[in-house]
């Protein structure tokens, strides 16, 4: 099976159009939506290295400090993460736990053992599950953006519960390193090129 570089075009990273470029060199701008077109993304690899270590190294803290601090009359309070999922849990709120567990803890890390796996993959030459590890790349690319649930849950708590001076919550210090690790394992899988799957199998094939 010929690739389309092969053929000399090359195709769009925004939509996915195959078109014929203006030169190898430049090959110009997507005829549909206007993305530059480049045969691969420059250094994709190591940016998303460098993204995915950081946001690895971030995900600690994220989860060690409190993300939501309550203050009353009488007492204080603060909650991480898991400690709200199983405050939730505990209170009857299941379906509710359920979803901040997931959206807050699996997808995270499922994000970041995935793109980690794919990159290594790749590194080593890898030409088998070339097909699953595109799709494996898909769908962390897909649900990146539900991993904002949990920062939207804490968000709309404290414009709610606003009653100075007998209580108020205020988001934690866990909040911006949350939103860190998401916002960072979003450019990673932004910054790779999926394209880089299969130029391994490819370059077999053709030899």
């Amino acid at each position: 099976m010929t690739s389309a570089a092969a053929r000399g075009l090359v195709s769009c990273p925004e939509c996915a159009l195959v078109s014929r470029p203006v030169t190898p060199q430049a090959p110009g701008h997507c005829p549909r939506c206007g993305e530059k077109l480049v045969f691969r993304r420059e250094n994709a690899i190591q940016r998303t290295w460098a993204l995915l270590i950081a946001a690895t190294v971030l995900y600690a803290p994220a989860n060690l400090l409190p993300v939501l601090a309550t203050t009353t009359i009488v007492s204080s309070s603060s909650e991480t993460i898991m400690s709200g999922v199983i405050y939730l849990y505990a209170s009857g709120s299941w379906p509710l736990a359920l979803i901040v567990f997931v959206a807050s803890i699996v997808i995270p890390i499922g994000k970041i053992v995935t793109l980690g796996f794919v990159l290594v993959t790749v590194q080593r030459g890898m030409t088998t599950s070339d097909r699953q590890r595109t799709r494996l790349y898909r769908i962390v690319e897909f649900i990146g953006r539900w991993s904002m649930l949990d920062v939207f849950v804490d968000t709309f708590v404290v414009a709610l519960v606003q009653l100075s001076p007998l209580m108020s919550v205020e988001p934690g210090p866990g909040v911006v390193y949350f939103m860190a690790v998401v916002v960072l394992t979003m450019f990673a899988a932004m910054s790779f090129d999926p394209r880089l799957i299969w130029d391994r199998s490819k370059a077999i094939r053709g030899s």
